[in-house]
């Protein structure tokens, strides 16, 4: 009786982990283990040294970074790769900056992993909408201000869908826009032309959580000057909780 050999395909598995928005402190315990023990770490532009530093120093560092107007590793390049290094054997962390199911393309990189087998876990992060709120002492709700939050992204489809403006000009409502920094323009037009005030209050937030923050403060109709003073990353809030900045900002900005 002959012995039949059997080949045994090493099992790979993705860890798709938030590291919070900028301050390396507000990395959850999970995602600090799972960086820790990674084989492979494939990391954004916006994930801070400090926690690129905790991967062991036999890992592969992989960046595919990406800013406005260039994608360092195409989006699809980027999916096929965390197959590849899964399909490998490979303990693989895919690390985003703030949480990678909020307009982090998160789920577009799972779906590729389930539809060719890979195992994965998803490690929430911290949003920016949230994060960078909270230090510079905006809350996002507030009984007084506002009874909802909406967080949209500031980036306009190439075909053209625009997003429900009527929905968001509302007041008792925070809004949180992602990535809106060149927008501001056309965000202050499309609110204004379906009802929100020019007074409306709003902030923009640079660099939210790290030490180079910093935050401006004025009113929706000034909002394209102010975005002037800004540089990415920032976040653009807008609703009366803004209002707030003043009396309750904690973090000291350098």
């Amino acid at each position: 009786m002959s012995d039949v050999s059997h080949t045994i395909q090493p099992s790979g598995f993705v860890s798709l982990v938030g590291s919070g928005p900028g301050d390396p402190d507000l990395l959850t315990v999970k995602g600090h283990r799972v960086i820790s023990q990674a084989q492979v770490v494939v990391y954004d532009r916006l994930v801070s040294p400090e926690i690129l530093a905790i991967a062991n120093d036999d890992a592969e560092m992989i960046y595919v970074g990406k800013k406005v107007d260039f994608h360092y590793v195409p989006q699809d390049q980027i999916n096929q790769l965390l197959v590849d290094k899964a399909l490998e054997g490979k303990q693989v962390v895919r690390l985003k900056g703030g949480d990678p199911f909020i307009f982090g393309r998160g789920g577009e990189e799972l779906e590729t992993l389930a539809e060719n087998g890979v195992k994965f876990e998803v490690v929430p992060g911290i949003t920016a909408a949230a994060g960078a709120t909270a230090y510079a002492g905006i809350p996002l709700t507030h009984r007084d201000h506002a009874q909802s939050v909406q967080f949209i992204t500031g980036h306009i489809q190439k075909d053209g869908t625009e997003i429900h403006w009527p929905t968001l000009a509302r007041n008792n409502n925070t809004l949180v826009f992602y990535m809106g920094l060149k927008q501001c323009s056309h965000i202050t037009q499309r609110l204004m032309e379906n009802g929100l005030s020019g007074d409306t209050s709003c902030a923009i937030i640079e660099n939210g959580t790290r030490k180079e923050q910093k935050v401006f403060t004025g009113k929706l109709n000034e909002l394209a000057e102010l975005s002037k003073q800004a540089v990415s990353p920032a976040l653009i809030v807008v609703g009366s909780v803004t209002d707030l900045h003043d009396k309750l900002k904690w973090f000291q900005e350098s």
